[in-house]
């Protein structure tokens, strides 16, 4: 049996795609390895593995002890450029944070990014690319499925969206990487179509742009409205509500939104970016601007047969990156990594 102790402080701030990732790898081990793999959760015992699922310091400090630690693993959810435009922080606190996250990195024996792209960002940090692994983020079918009729009608009168109005999704914190300015803009443009952003500030007034994002948040546009951090339990079916699931980003890692969405039977649109081609080409909607944007929805809402495509490509995706795909992966990581010892 091999021994794995995961080390993490993700879902002590609501609202993070960090915390869904490491919330879906728990459970998925729990429920398949419990026979092949004793987990525990933030403890210091003697371990064959320590996966290092956020930066915290004491953690840190952990990865020093290496006979105790076994097989040390990090987790990348994020690298100093991917955090440009989320956190407002001096410039000498930035300096700190990012050569100390690099070093977090090169502390450990081997990487996961969730991404391929980052496979060369990281070696220009001098991290051997041997150590470097890429396994995809997932979601499970029994958290993000698809719900009846009845409920969706449910979900919008509790958030008092219309049950007759096309509605459009995005997901995440309110930041300007997020894209939630060009979000709004597109709904100006849009008046009858319903748009909805659930998430909220999740790092409070260090969030960079704070200040011109809370005023957007407190007095959206007519047909927007912004309902703040939703609890993981309750967003499916905030999901389902909607027609679209549209996220304007300009930097993203692998939005485990998309993920959730694609599971629960919703059609994807993006900005074109070009970190999705090696992971999302084929089960999306990409676009470059706003304009692409607006015309896209009204693409989705008046054509039915391109509706219908761009559901069964969302549907794909949502296979590709099932639980029962990324469970074997995982387990066989795990096992490789003591063989390789």
């Amino acid at each position: 049996m091999i021994k794995l102790t995961m080390l993490s402080s993700a879902e002590k701030v609501k609202g993070q795609g960090v915390a869904s990732a490491y919330r879906e790898l728990v459970n998925l081990l729990e429920e398949r390895y419990t026979n092949e793999i004793d987990m525990q959760i933030n403890s210091f015992r003697k371990s064959d593995i320590t996966h290092y699922h956020t930066v915290d310091f004491r953690f840190f400090l952990s990865a020093f002890f290496k006979k105790k630690r076994g097989v040390r693993v990090g987790y990348v959810h994020f690298l100093p450029e991917t955090m440009e435009g989320s956190l407002k922080l001096p410039w000498i606190a930035r300096v700190v944070f990012y050569k100390y996250l690099i070093g977090f990195y090169k502390k450990m024996d081997e990487i996961v990014v969730v991404n391929p792209s980052f496979i060369p960002k990281l070696t220009a940090y001098d991290i051997p690319k041997e150590r470097i692994h890429y396994i995809p983020n997932f979601v499970s079918k029994k958290s993000f499925f698809p719900i009846s009729k009845g409920e969706k009608e449910s979900v919008r009168e509790k958030y008092g969206i219309p049950l007759d109005k096309f509605t459009v999704i995005g997901i995440g914190q309110v930041q300007h990487r997020k894209g939630v300015l060009d979000f709004v803009e597109v709904a100006k443009q849009l008046p009858d179509i319903q748009f909805v952003w659930a998430g909220g500030f999740s790092f409070g007034k260090i969030t960079s742009g704070y200040e011109e994002l809370k005023k957007i948040y407190d007095n959206p546009p007519a047909n927007v409205k912004f309902i703040g951090i939703v609890d993981r339990s309750e967003m499916n079916a905030c999901i389902n509500m909607a027609d679209i699931f549209f996220m304007p980003s300009y930097n993203e890692l692998f939005p485990m939104a998309i993920l959730e969405a694609m599971s629960s039977d919703v059609p994807i649109l993006l900005r074109n970016l070009d970190l999705y081609e090696e992971i999302l080409d084929g089960y999306y909607v990409k676009k470059a601007d706003n304009q692409g944007f607006i015309q896209a929805i009204q693409r989705l809402k008046t054509d039915e047969a391109y509706y219908e495509e761009m559901l069964q490509a969302a549907k794909k995706g949502a296979a590709y990156y099932s639980e029962d795909r990324l469970a074997e992966i995982w387990y066989a990581f795990y096992q490789g990594l003591l063989t390789k010892e």
